[in-house]
């Protein structure tokens, strides 16, 4: 009997469906009840990740997602902190709201910044989307140092325009623990993944989850 004897036909147009069925499956079976509010940011998560433990260690300060969303419906831009978390971002859904994504980590000025100063270039970046005197989504899947500035500017009152939404959802292990806390000790609004788990991926998945909700499920 060959592998393929146990695959499941599902047509192309209806495997996102059958995969988001299984993740409340698996869910309802585990007894977790998820915050009506939240509850599709969390399973696109998991649907990216194929990850459940993002169902206890995501976090949502209060009306995260609706705050969220409203801003981008309002025509707010997401700034990332890679170039891979702006490449997963659904670029045709923000720009009907009228956003886009921004990401500096490639400018030369920024890498000589960085370099002058014995800062990150993710650090760098995140003062040159401040700069822009606009509210934003802040979008970071990477770079702890990047929320540690993001800390840094609100608490010396240094940014022009609170962010809209902080997205804190870098990976790894130096200080990425300690940065997330940080942003939740924040008085702004803001999804941050507990823990060492996320990334880029997790990053574009939350964006992509507040864009959908925004546009009523209209991917195009």
């Amino acid at each position: 009997m060959s592998s393929l004897d146990n695959l499941e036909f599902v047509k192309p147009a209806d495997i996102e469906a059958h995969s988001f069925q299984m993740i409340s499956d698996e869910l309802a079976q585990a007894g977790i009840v998820l915050d009506p509010e939240n509850e599709l940011v969390v399973k696109r998560v998991i649907h990216t990740s194929a990850d459940f433990e993002y169902a206890e260690n995501l976090v949502f300060s209060q009306h995260a997602t609706t705050l969220g969303v409203d801003a981008l419906k309002g025509g707010c831009s997401i700034v990332t902190d890679t170039k891979m978390a702006a490449a997963g971002i659904n670029k045709r859904v923000l720009g009907k709201f009228g956003g886009t994504v921004h990401n500096f980590i490639s400018d030369a000025d920024v890498a000589a910044e960085a370099k002058e100063r014995g800062l990150t270039r993710s650090a760098v970046c995140m003062e040159r989307a401040a700069a822009l005197g606009e509210p934003l989504v802040y979008a970071v899947g990477n770079a702890p140092t990047a929320l540690v500035r993001l800390y840094e500017m609100l608490q010396a009152g240094q940014m022009e325009c609170p962010p809209a939404l902080i997205i804190g959802v870098p990976v790894g292990f130096v200080n990425v623990v300690e940065s997330k806390e940080l942003i939740c000790e924040l008085d702004v609004p803001h999804i941050v993944a507990r823990g060492r788990k996320g990334g880029s991926n997790v990053a574009a998945a939350i964006c992509n989850a507040l864009l959908y909700l925004a546009s009523g499920n209209v991917r195009e």
